[in-house]
């Protein structure tokens, strides 16, 4: 009995192993992973990619300012092309669901809030706000990234 036990077993295991090996080459039937971009694909890869879904979710890769300016100013271009990579990947800011904000200076918590008011609708996404020791790449005052559904 304990040998048939084991022999069956073995038999299931052998059996998941080969269904794994082969799935590869069997149709995914479950979400996908898409990469949102404009234009053609890079001819080699890139650091990352800026927008990419799996099924109905959407993540928005970190966006900074890069200009000179103060943190309102900053604030409102971040939003301002979170907003259009939402919406050319078929989202909104009303879709956002998670939102993290990076601060070069915690001092800057209240400007960033003025600008942040309103920008997601009545209802706005659950927020983490840090200041990023070392500062944001590319001297920004902030960088913020969202998850959203579409």
């Amino acid at each position: 009995m304990e040998l048939k036990k084991m022999t069956s077993r073995r038999g299931a295991i052998l059996g998941a192993a080969a269904a794994a090996a082969a799935a590869p080459a069997m149709a995914q039937t479950g979400p996908t992973k898409k990469v949102h971009r404009k234009g053609p694909k890079p001819a080699k890869t890139p650091l990352f990619n800026g927008a990419v879904s799996y099924g109905n979710l959407l993540f928005i890769a970190g966006k900074g300012a890069h200009f000179e300016g103060d943190i309102k100013s900053h604030t409102k271009k971040v939003l301002d092309d979170i907003q259009k990579e939402l919406e050319d990947a078929g989202s909104s800011m009303t879709k956002v669901l998670k939102c993290n904000v990076y601060l070069n200076d915690l001092k800057d918590y209240a400007g960033m809030n003025e600008m942040f008011l309103g920008r997601f609708g009545e209802e706005p996404p659950v927020r983490t706000t840090i200041a990023a020791a070392g500062g944001i790449p590319g001297n920004s005052l902030v960088e913020i990234d969202v998850i959203a559904f579409i």
